[in-house]
């Protein structure tokens, strides 16, 4: 008896609320890449370092024996550096004891953020071709996704279909603005008309802002900042993207002292803290002269510009991004059924790894004729990945 418990106990090992995700889509891209030697052009993270002065702030931190658990919301002096520059960016003011909470990278502030401040049978909003943890993340919340789909060639948001996705079960919209993976930068009006409706239906908005330095056209702006949107906005960022330094997971969530109060009860028993000596780190990263940040744009727009050229050259119909370090391009003038064949296609003959971007979409044939190349990757990379895809031209 007690062995066929087991037996049926062993055909159930992934909770319900996860089994439909499976393994990542960048994690099964990756490691095919890997296998055929692939340029990857996929997973969103630099092949390159990161800064040499955080780098050695994090190390100094680690050789004066900063190794025990940091204080569950994180070190004062960080929390500090993070309220300073958010009100330096947004004009808020931002009590960094009461408001401010250090997370695991900000995959785990979005988890913080939902775990504690949505219940099960809540509905949440999200904007889709969206980040893929969003949709996993609602899940193990218990709550219900509504979507609002964003479309080629600028991903407007539709006025219509966004009033329609509100009811009176919406308790949270998951907003991502620079947008991954479509490189959108949301503007001023359609981050209005999500206020508008947060603030008609009593509606927490959770804004992911993680690329909010890479932004090459139009403006960066925090929904936080619009009116009477400060007490109802948690922003959520991190140091991976705009420091090269993904691995760190060194994120952030800033909100009122009420929903810090959701976040942080759900924070303290998914991690407690953060790495002690990489949070040394960040606080200098965090200080950097704006001069980093004008070098870091500059150089991220020249590798877009050459991507989206060589893309476009190779046949590609090519939606260049106003931020993020992303491109998505229309795959089908190459004549493949669809962006997973593609990208298989992609890796095990032509040597280049990119993600579909069905996967990004409840309804994955929105985004069969889509793929994402990243260009967050060294000029050498990006010059022999292109070459690479030169032979995709023969194909078609």
């Amino acid at each position: 008896m007690a062995n066929d418990r087991l037996k049926l106990d062993r055909t159930r090992q992934i909770a319900n609320s996860l089994t439909p995700f499976g393994e990542t889509i960048f994690t099964e891209m990756s490691r095919l890449a890997m296998r055929h030697n692939a340029v990857n052009l996929g997973q969103g993270f630099p092949n390159f370092d990161g800064p040499e002065f955080v780098k050695q702030a994090a190390i100094q931190a680690i050789n004066a024996g900063h190794g025990q658990y940091a204080r569950m919301f994180g070190l004062p002096e960080l929390n500090k550096a993070i309220a300073e520059r958010f009100a330096a960016d947004s004009g808020l003011p931002v009590d960094s004891e009461a408001q401010v909470t250090v997370t695991s990278g900000c995959t785990e502030a979005i988890a913080s953020a939902l775990l504690g401040l949505v219940n099960p049978g809540d509905e949440v909003i999200l904007f889709e071709p969206y980040y893929d943890s969003y949709r996993a993340c609602v899940a193990m919340a218990g709550a219900v996704p509504r979507f609002v789909t964003l479309r080629p060639p600028d991903f407007s948001i539709n006025p219509t279909e966004l009033r329609r996705a509100f009811s009176s079960k919406t308790r949270a919209i998951l907003i991502n603005t620079p947008q991954n993976p479509t490189g959108k930068v949301f503007r001023q009006d359609e981050l209005e008309a999500i206020a508008q409706l947060c603030r008609e239906h009593d509606v927490i908005a959770l804004s992911d802002e993680v690329y909010e330095r890479l932004v090459f056209e139009g403006r960066h702006i925090s929904i936080a900042s619009l009116a009477g949107m400060p007490e109802r906005t948690v922003t959520l960022s991190s140091l991976g993207k705009t420091f090269s330094l993904t691995g760190w997971k060194i994120g952030w969530a800033i909100a009122a002292p009420d929903l810090t109060a959701g976040i942080r009860a759900a924070h303290q028993f998914l991690t407690f803290a953060t790495a002690t000596p990489l949070q040394h780190g960040a606080i200098a990263a965090l200080r950097a002269p704006n001069s980093y940040y004008e070098q870091l744009v500059g150089d991220y727009r020249r590798k877009r510009d050459a991507l989206v050229v060589g893309l476009s050259a190779l046949g590609f119909q090519v939606f260049p991004p106003q931020g993020t370090y992303f491109v998505m391009a229309d795959h089908t003038p190459f004549g493949f059924e669809s962006d997973v064949a593609f990208c298989r296609h992609l890796i095990e003959r032509v040597g280049v790894a990119a993600i579909p971007t069905s996967v990004f979409y409840h309804n994955p044939s929105d985004g069969r004729s889509l793929v994402r190349f990243a260009f967050c990757k060294t000029d050498e990379t990006l010059r022999e990945g292109l070459r690479r895809m030169s032979a995709l031209q023969s194909a078609k």
